[in-house]
């Protein structure tokens, strides 16, 4: 009778599942996903990167663009204002006498100037105090007058020396323009009273009521022959001539004499003597600043032509190297060169003498397309006719007013660049919002590669085990087999058939 086979054996049972990643098939499953992965996701990964870096150059180049265009564009504020493109030089050929200024209303000219004497302040002194600047005064109320202004100062015990009368005065707040100081010399302390303003008008009138009767040695008012305090000098107006008429003035800043100039006096004249004295005269020339035109002038050539450069730079084609501008054939960009072309060449009809185009004051246009400025020719038409080099750059319809206007299109709040620039930046902004869902979708997409393959896995796993398991059995059974037919043979055991 032949031995049953077991059922039993040491391999695993067929329904065991593995776990671990390519275990059962041998594959790095991981490696797998993340190429696959990787694949899908790069033809839209490359498209969103590559217009990243086609946006990311833009917004420099309009960067750089709108500096040039800025940078240019501060420099017409001094061509479009008359005032300050036709201006004035005001000199003195004495200049300890007076110095001047000269707006562009000035007209051209010169004056004989001579000064009498100049615009002062009253000041007023006390008597000298042995006991110096702590010494007791007295109490009451000061009244102080200055110009018709009047302040009362209240005076106690706690403020009643020199040096406290006078911090009173200069501490009120209704104090009527003086300062108050103490002069301390060999025979003794002074209060000292000075007013902040010139002029005849502005005299200082002190008066004094109530308490001890101290304060009476502060008085001045001379209409009621009451001046305990001295005046050391007067409240004066300018007296001076130009050319040979009086004038004058409560401030030694004179403004309303010659028209569109300011004067400032600063010392008398030299007298010559006679009955009335005279006074010697210096002149007051009032000419054209072309200097300070000229500066202006090339300061805008210099600032339009980076301009035109940087255009030139962003939106050039350089064939050698086959390297394109980030603004190559850029619709705005060209628009703003062509129109800026435009205005840069006009004719202005309304001026009928003197230059009347950037040409004509010696502004061209070259061949490396920027404009070249001929210095010598911009001179003359500035010496000779700075008015009409004025009307050409400024008022309402001056090349540099229509400049700007053109420009401000682009620059302002809300302009042009503004709307690009916040293109620009939406772009950007929606190319990482689909990176992101990529990167989501890219996710999901890989956890189901991953179940699948990994469902896959445990599949190979089962039919590997089962593969061992027939096997081990299939193994075990030929070994029962050999071994049972050895036995039978050893035995001597021979069948006769009988």
């Amino acid at each position: 009778m032949s031995t049953p086979i077991s059922s039993s054996s040491g391999a695993s049972s067929p329904s065991t599942v593995i776990s671990s990643q390519g275990v059962g098939s041998g594959l790095d499953i991981a490696a797998i996903v993340t190429s696959l992965t990787t694949a899908k996701a790069a033809p839209l990964t490359n498209a969103i990167n590559r217009s990243n870096t086609a946006l990311n150059a833009q917004v420099s180049a309009f960067g750089t663009f709108n500096s040039a265009v800025a940078t240019f564009q501060a420099t017409l504020t001094a061509l479009q204002n008359p005032a300050q493109l036709a201006g004035r030089t005001a000199a003195l050929a004495d200049a300890t006498i007076a110095t001047a200024t000269a707006t562009a209303g000035a007209v051209t000219g010169q004056y004989s100037i001579a000064v009498q004497n100049l615009a002062t302040p009253a000041s007023l002194s006390s008597a000298p105090n042995l006991g110096g600047a702590t010494a007791v005064i007295g109490t009451g109320t000061l009244q102080i007058s200055v110009g018709g202004v009047l302040d009362s100062i209240a005076i106690d015990s706690t403020d009643n020396t020199l040096q406290g009368i006078a911090a009173a005065i200069n501490s009120a707040p209704g104090n009527p323009g003086v300062t108050a100081s103490i002069l301390t010399t060999s025979d003794g302390a002074r209060l000292v009273l000075t007013g902040t303003k010139t002029g005849a008008t502005n005299g200082i009138l002190v008066t004094q009521s109530g308490g001890d009767g101290g304060l009476a040695s502060l008085v001045y008012d001379p209409a009621n022959n009451l001046t305990t305090l001295t005046q050391t000098q007067a409240a004066l107006d300018a007296n001076f001539t130009v050319n040979g008429y009086a004038a004058t003035s409560a401030s030694n800043q004179v403004t309303s004499v010659i028209s569109g100039v300011t004067l400032n006096l600063l010392k008398a004249s030299t007298a010559i003597a006679g009955t009335p004295p005279t006074y010697t005269p210096t002149t007051l020339t009032i000419g054209n600043d072309t200097a300070g035109a000229q500066t202006s002038i090339g300061t805008f050539v210099s600032a339009l032509n980076g301009l035109l450069s940087s255009i030139q730079s962003l939106a050039s084609y350089d064939p050698t190297t086959q390297t394109a501008g980030p603004l190559l054939g850029n619709a705005a960009v060209q628009s703003f060169q062509s129109q800026l072309y435009k205005i840069l060449g006009q004719v202005n009809a309304g001026i009928t003498s003197g230059p009347n185009s950037l040409a004509a004051i010696g502004i061209g246009a070259n061949a490396q397309g920027t404009y070249s400025s001929n210095s010598a020719t911009l001179g003359n038409a500035l010496t000779g006719n700075l008015d009409s080099v004025s009307k050409l750059l400024s008022g309402p319809n001056g090349i540099a007013t229509k400049l700007n206007t053109f420009v401000n299109q682009y620059t302002q709040a809300g302009g042009l660049l503004d709307t690009i620039s916040n293109g620009l930046k939406s772009s950007l902004t929606d190319n990482a919002k689909q990176l992101a869902a990529l990167n989501d979708r890219m996710k999901v997409y890989a956890a189901t590669l991953t179940a699948e393959y990994n469902a896959m896995d445990t599949a190979v796993a089962l039919l590997k085990q089962t593969q061992t398991y027939l096997t081990q059995q299939f193994n075990q059974g030929s070994l029962l087999s050999s071994t049972s037919s050895n036995s039978s043979l050893g035995s001597g055991t021979t069948n006769t058939g009988s």
